[in-house]
């Protein structure tokens, strides 16, 4: 079966923050149009329209593009990607770039959620992480996107740079009180290269201690399900019936289309990713050349094990006679002694046809995939 989700990323940012490691260019605003002559070229390789029931532009700041070149890109990727009748089109979205106009132009083309890069609601804690935007961006941000009748999910960052249990209950509370319909919370992540990570191998940034930042994160669990969200995936909290339905296709191990630098996507079994670098994978696109900088099939067994990873990653676990079914392989036969270690450690639970994260587990799980890949 064909794809029912694309992926379109927008490279462009006016500022690259410290802890940032994604496909970006900062201040290169004189790219914008060769950058959208190059995804109308590379979506018309698809031959003929496909239409999606998701749609998703991330970056970058999609909502740095100007009203016209946003509006642009929109038609493009709707001529290609057209959404399907009660379909799902999200933007990502940062609060200092989300003007009225923008807003209006999103709403026309048929957007139906804002993701809107807040971070956090704390003023101190905002320059900490060197954003751009303050409490009253983001409060603003909410005004534009409510009145045009959008969803809103807010990013919300833990553990930055000084910040102590008291504040994140504060920034929890702030952002509850904003009433969204979807909440994605992280901790800060010290990425190789990035300027935070440069800092802190000088000895200017000390990270959190781990038990903190555990604990801030279980403080999210209990304050968010508290306040009425569903808590469907390790970093994900939704109002009833807002879970992002496109991130829900990855977690599911399905297939989508994507274009743009850096994009990445699974098509007909095979995962391939474009070139990082906005000028490489433009000139390449120009050319008439593939952007493709790597690829990769899994074999049915490998594939599997992503499957089972991916269905851990959601509160709901993995069912073995779906996954059977799904995978053409049994949970026990590629991960029973793992499992098995794991549900002895508390971090797993299994009643015998569902295996999921327990309390405990949630809080390591990154630790558990390699072990189960």
């Amino acid at each position: 079966m064909a794809p029912r989700s694309a992926y379109i990323h927008v490279p462009f940012c006016k500022y690259r923050c410290g802890y940032c490691d994604f496909a970006i260019v900062a201040n290169r605003d004189d790219l914008v149009g060769a950058y959208l002559d190059a995804i109308a070229a590379e979506l018309s390789w698809l031959g003929e329209p496909r239409e999606v029931d998701t749609l998703y532009f991330g970056g970058g700041t999609p909502s740095h593009l100007e009203a016209g070149p946003l509006r642009q890109l929109g038609e493009t990727v709707r001529r290609w990607h057209p959404l399907a009748a009660g379909g799902e089109w999200t933007v990502e979205a940062n609060p200092e770039s989300l003007t009225e106009d923008r807003v209006d132009v999103l709403a026309e083309l048929g957007v139906t959620r804002l993701s809107l890069g807040a971070q956090s609601l704390d003023d101190a804690k905002l320059r900490a992480l060197e954003r751009n935007h303050d409490r009253g961006d983001v409060l603003r941000s909410m005004e534009y996107a409510r009145a045009a009748g959008m969803q809103v999910s807010v990013d919300l960052m833990f553990a930055a740079p000084g910040e102590t249990l008291e504040l994140w209950r504060r920034d929890l509370a702030a952002v509850v009180e904003l009433a969204p319909d979807h909440i994605s919370t992280y901790g800060l992540t010290w990425e190789p290269g990035a300027a935070f990570t440069v800092k802190r191998d000088k000895g200017l940034l000390r990270p959190l201690d781990e038990e903190l930042e555990r604990t801030m994160y279980g403080e999210a669990i209990d304050r968010l399900g508290a306040a009425g969200f569903e808590h469907y995936e390790v970093s994900n909290f939704a109002r009833p019936g807002r879970r992002s339905r496109h991130n829900e296709v990855y977690w599911a191990g399905s297939e989508y289309f994507a274009a743009g630098p850096g994009a990445a996507r699974y098509v007909d079994g095979v995962r391939s990713t474009n070139h990082r670098s906005t000028t490489t994978y433009l000139k390449r696109v120009a050319a008439g050349e593939s952007p493709v900088f790597e690829q990769e099939e899994l074999n049915a067994e490998e594939r599997a094990h992503e499957l089972l990873v991916l269905g851990l990653r959601r509160l709901e676990g993995v069912d073995r006679a779906s996954f059977a079914t799904k995978s053409g392989h049994e949970v026990d036969a590629i991960a029973g002694e793992a499992i098995r270690k794991f549900v002895e450690l508390g971090l797993l639970s299994d009643d015998g046809s569902r295996v999921k994260l327990t309390r405990e587990g949630l809080f390591v799980s990154d630790g558990l995939w390699p072990e189960l890949l």
